[in-house]
């Protein structure tokens, strides 16, 4: 009798690089807020930050040291998932780097994206193959597990074995820092190798599910000019309407996650990890909150959600590789947290486009 074997697409290597400039709350108590009317904020430094650290839950994030950029902190934590994956990075078919600015250097006002950064990250590499071929992905936040759903789909198509998915952002380059948002935005860089493999049973990724709202939620995320009245206008920033993107996600998230659950027909309790995107811990604990309640449960279960951005803030396309990289290697501060084969995990992201998407993975 025939044993039956499936094609597996597995995560076979992460790797993650995190900045070494750590930026408290309390470093912007000489900053001076301003809200969206130009007029300046009343509230002392200590009660903006309470009120900020109590919603977000961020206490400190990481910036890049003025001599890197976002493609170069992207090559290290792609190099660390290729030495993980312990594969020749010459059989790597695709390079996937998902992003949202490109190289923006400190002290300029301009982004760079001309090679692209996975072009310039496979030169980092050394890799010679021509036959490896990369290009960038923006998608917002959610953009590195875009990159996985697209490498699943490369894959399964016969047109690639080897994928390296790579998501690298330095959002401290284009905030606005008279604006309380820039406290939310963080560097960072995670990757990932994404390879067939056979197997017995179903590993690897069992579903996923992605969507675009543009027709009235386009510019929920956007670049725009700060709002001190003396600004020069042809500076633009990172803004966002943080109200109308936290009902967007605790509207929309909670059903892509149970539509990508629902593809695979397993039971919510099955779950034993969900890597979701770290912008708001309040934001992501309703979003878990009403993604159980879907399925009439009505509590959630204790440590089903590794949470990093406490002292990471929110990197962007980063978080979650950043985070998935932490907890497989029993690293940073989710060492509480541990995988096991077997295990059934789901990541899910939401971020400017407004995109979403969401994966079923069994680890």
């Amino acid at each position: 009798m025939a044993i039956e074997t499936h094609q597996n697409i597995i995560i076979t290597g992460t790797g993650s690089y995190i900045p070494t400039s750590i930026v408290t709350n309390e470093d912007f108590a000489g900053t001076v807020f301003y809200d969206t009317d130009g007029t300046v904020f009343e509230h002392s430094h200590a009660e903006i930050s309470e009120k900020f650290r109590a919603i977000t839950g961020i206490i400190e994030r990481r910036y890049v040291t003025d001599d890197l950029v976002a493609s170069d902190i992207g090559a290290v934590a792609a190099r660390r998932a290729v030495e993980d994956a312990a594969i020749d990075p010459e059989e790597i078919d695709q390079i996937i780097v998902a992003h949202d600015y490109g190289d923006v250097r400190k002290h300029t006002i301009q982004t760079d994206t001309v090679p692209s950064l996975a072009s310039r990250i496979k030169h980092k590499l050394r890799i010679e193959n021509p036959f490896c071929v990369g290009y960038d992905l923006l998608f917002g936040c959610p953009g590195w597990l875009q990159g996985l759903i697209q490498a699943e789909a490369f894959i399964r198509a016969g047109q690639a074995k080897n994928c390296l998915v790579v998501g690298t952002e330095t959002l401290s380059r284009v905030v606005d820092m008279h604006d309380r948002d820039s406290m939310i935005y963080a560097d960072g860089a995670g990757a990932c190798v994404l390879q067939l493999a056979d197997g017995m049973h179903k590993n690897g990724i069992l579903s996923s599910i992605s969507a675009t709202y543009a027709k009235n939620e386009a510019y929920y995320l956007y670049m725009g000019q700060s709002y001190i009245e003396s600004a020069d206008p042809k500076i633009r920033y990172i803004k966002m309407l943080g109200r109308k993107i936290y009902e967007f996600a605790l509207t929309h998230v909670p059903n892509a996650m149970k539509a990508a659950l629902d593809k695979v027909g397993a039971d919510i309790h099955d779950l034993k990890k969900i890597f979701i995107h770290q912008a708001n811990e309040k934001m992501d604990d309703e979003i878990i909150k009403r993604f159980y309640r879907l399925y009439k449960v009505r509590e959630v279960p204790e440590g089903i959600t590794p949470m990093s951005i406490h002292k990471l803030g929110n990197s962007s396309v980063a978080t979650i590789p950043t985070l998935y990289d932490q907890v497989r290697k029993g690293e940073g501060e989710e060492k509480g947290h541990c995988l096991h084969p077997g295990d059934l995990i789901m990541f899910a992201s939401v971020g400017a486009g407004m995109n979403i998407n969401a994966m079923v993975y069994r680890y």
